[in-house]
């Protein structure tokens, strides 16, 4: 799985932009914003990867894809802290931290965007889980 990580100035309506050029596409998206001072990103990810990347490709969006693994965390303090040091110590720098799905049992199932993906499943084996973005749009999708 490949998040696409857009950056763009970071103002109203830019989101609304970027998503509606997917949207346009019929591609369902998970959209995870940030702003920052003048610059802003927000990372999507999509099943359909290729239809994501050919509806930014067409409007000229700045971007970079990320390969994404998704690890269980319990819903407690400290539980992120653990997850970065444990890539840090690995040498693993993270692009993306994003909550996908909370479930039962106190349990969050976390995207993670990584510069080194081999490295960062074995430094979060114990914590790896299957997730998978539906694939069909669905009607009221975030795009």
């Amino acid at each position: 799985m490949q998040t696409f990580i857009v950056e763009a100035a970071n103002r109203p309506g830019e989101l609304a932009r970027v998503t509606d050029t997917i949207a346009r596409r019929g591609i369902n998206v998970e959209t995870f914003c940030v702003g920052y001072g003048t610059k802003g990103a927000a990372a999507l990810l999509a099943y359909d990867e290729k239809g994501v990347r050919s509806a930014l490709d067409s409007e000229g969006f700045t971007y970079h894809e990320t390969p994404v693994l998704t690890i269980w965390l319990e819903d407690k303090p400290g539980q992120t802290a653990w997850a970065a040091k444990r890539l840090g110590d690995a040498g693993v720098n993270i692009e993306l931290f994003a909550p996908v799905e909370y479930g039962a049992g106190h349990k969050a199932t976390i995207a993670i965007g990584v510069d080194k993906i081999d490295e960062a499943q074995r430094a979060l084996s114990d914590h790896l889980v299957e997730w998978r973005i539906p694939e069909k749009a669905l009607a009221g999708s975030m795009s």
